[in-house]
């Protein structure tokens, strides 16, 4: 079954779920009511007749009553988790028929550092855009960081590959962990004052006289309650009371500022336990990554769901009757600062892993997402230790639409170490620049990429696509233009391999000058360890194929002129564009004769 016609098989049977769900939970709630009046209506005329038949109707009905709340909460739990799961399937159906992702954009990323905006790598649109199913603030920082600086080693690529192939083999599995991850969307920085909590030293939980003491006056205070209530005798009560107020009265401002750093986390807590138990029923197969993060997943799992259930009791101290009442009969702020300092010994040191596990999951699962959606992508051959290179047959860009497509082969780095490229506005340049930078990103990420087959070596990607001036920088379109050359020539000097993507250059000089610089900045690039698309308008730069053989060569992009009409194939060929396209189009608009 392909992607498609499994996403509108699960809509439907989800569709359906839900509003099954729905009826189950009118039928509990009228059950609910029934059997709250029956509770109401038995317990009077127990209370009036004294029949203990009555009585045991009553506790029947009150036993009903409970049951159908603790059912209706499931129920409610039960219907939000479909209603993720159908979204997530419906989302899924608009993805593959060209509708944009529902989910974040990561335009919080698109700081126009590096080749990011050159690239369209975030924002509406983007390649991120495309790939992210991250619910969690660590995941989609995982993805956005994966995009920004892909991996630069052969090895742990291909354990991602590995990784991304077997987590694609689990639809059902992957829309689970999405699924449980938007019941509880994070807030951003959620997790922030929970590291901070982390970071600060436990003042009480060291103290042992304290572990007595949280334990003496509860037992203490519990008879003498019901002593209380049974005699009407308070001052045994009250002395333990006092006692109880008197200590917890001395740590009261360090539990204050302890609870406002964890205050309202319960939500994103279980939110991560949550995630990270689904995924510890993952079918890991020999994907060594795999394998790693279901061991941490399912050490971490329970662990951050007894955070969450911590926390959650200590969110209770808001609520006025149970801080006077809890406080005063059983210590509650200090049971509770003690149980959460007990967790912190124990696993301070795992928990920043853990949330890089969650970050991991979440970003193999968008990748291995993506890699499902799309069964006709090829997993590239990453090799290390050999010249830079570049081969890949009907490679073609992953956000144009399927149908709109159009595939080009490319091999170069072995046999030459720049490519001219020459061709008029719309005819395709830009565009293959962009769709070879794209693709080697998704290479260098573990997944899939839009060709029939390609192979490269691991190289860092310098681009020069995109430039726009700055007010606030004081900088020209030229300056800012200068710039990007100059910060890429520095980032080849430290001798790494690099793909360069160079759009059309120096527009704000002359023609000479721009010529004169051109050619002069091509032959420092050649001079590097990197492979260099080079597209240009300037057709005098064509002749530099003749002076350096074998190291530059030219290809186009050309159009053609038929009927009247200009027409664009998007075909790289071998030469150099010769068509005037302006002069056509001006004399066809009647601007010139």
């Amino acid at each position: 079954m392909n992607a498609s016609a499994y996403y509108k098989e699960k809509t439907g049977f989800y569709a359906d779920a839900v509003e099954s769900v729905k009826r189950e939970m009118f039928l509990s709630s009228a059950l609910r009511l029934i059997s709250f009046t029956a509770v109401v209506i038995t317990a009077y005329y127990y209370f009036t007749r004294h029949n203990p038949i009555l009585l045991i109707v009553s506790l029947l009905c009150a036993a009903l009553f409970i049951f159908l709340v603790k059912r209706a909460f499931a129920l409610s739990d039960k219907k939000a988790l479909l209603e993720k799961l159908l979204f997530i399937n419906e989302n899924e159906t608009g993805t593959i028929n060209g509708q944009p992702n529902r989910l974040d954009d990561g335009s919080i990323f698109n700081d126009g550092s590096g080749y990011t905006t050159d690239l369209d790598i975030f924002g509406k649109g983007s390649l991120y855009h495309l790939l992210n199913r991250c619910t969690t603030s660590h995941g989609k920082d995982r993805l956005g960081t994966m995009l920004r600086r892909p991996l630069p080693d052969a090895e742990e690529i291909s354990q991602r590959q590995h990784a991304v192939k077997k987590l694609a083999e689990q639809p059902g599995k992957r829309q689970e962990i999405t699924a449980y991850g938007l019941l509880n969307e994070e807030g951003e920085g959620n997790l922030h004052s929970i590291s901070t909590w982390l970071g600060t030293p436990s003042r009480l939980y060291r103290k042992k006289w304290l572990h007595v003491v949280r334990w003496v006056i509860p037992l203490y205070n519990i008879p003498c309650l019901l002593l209380y209530i049974a005699t009407g005798k308070v001052i045994w009560l009250l002395a333990g009371v006092g006692a109880g107020w008197l200590i917890t009265g001395i740590y009261a401002k360090y539990i204050h500022r302890q609870h406002q750093l964890l205050s309202k986390k319960q939500a994103v807590l279980k939110q991560y336990a949550n995630i990270l138990k689904s995924f510890s029923g993952t079918d890991v197969g020999d994907a060594s990554l795999l394998l790693n993060l279901k061991q941490s997943a399912a050490q971490a799992g329970g662990a951050i769901k007894s955070l969450s259930g911590l926390s959650s009791m200590f969110d209770q101290r808001l609520n006025l009757l149970v801080n006077l009442f809890l406080n005063s009969i059983i210590l509650y702020d200090l049971q509770c600062i003690l149980s959460l300092e007990k967790w912190k010994e124990k696993h301070t040191h795992h928990f920043s892993k853990w949330l890089y596990t969650v970050g991991d999951i979440e970003c193999l699962n968008a990748l291995a997402t993506f890699a499902y959606n799309n069964p006709g992508f090829a997993y590239p051959l990453v090799k290390s230790h050999e010249p830079v290179f570049i081969k890949a047959t009907q490679l073609a860009h992953p956000l144009i639409a399927g149908k709109e497509r159009v595939a080009n082969d490319l091999e170069t780095g072995k046999n030459e170490k720049l490519l001219l490229v020459t061709g008029s506005n719309m005819s395709g340049k830009t565009t293959f620049l962009r769709t070879l930078g794209v693709n080697l990103i998704l290479a260098q990420c573990g997944a899939p990429v839009c060709a029939t087959s390609f192979s490269c070596c691991p190289m860092d990607i310098l681009t020069s696509i995109r430039v726009s001036d700055s007010l606030q920088e004081h900088t020209s379109y030229f300056m800012a233009e200068l710039k990007k050359l100059h910060s890429i020539i520095q980032e080849l000097q430290n001798g790494k391999p690099a793909l360069v993507l160079i759009d059309e250059i120096l527009r704000g000089t002359n023609s000479e000058d721009k010529t004169y610089g051109s050619e002069a900045f091509i032959k420092q690039l050649i001079q590097y360890n990197c492979i260099t698309l080079f597209a240009t308008h300037d057709l005098m730069l064509s002749g530099l194929e003749n002076e350096y053989r074998g190291v530059i060569s030219n290809y186009c992009f050309e159009s053609v002129i038929r009927d009247g009409n200009l027409y664009f194939d998007y075909t790289l060929q071998k030469g150099i564009a010769k068509n005037r396209n302006a002069s056509f189009l001006m004399k066809k608009m009647g601007i010139i004769g």
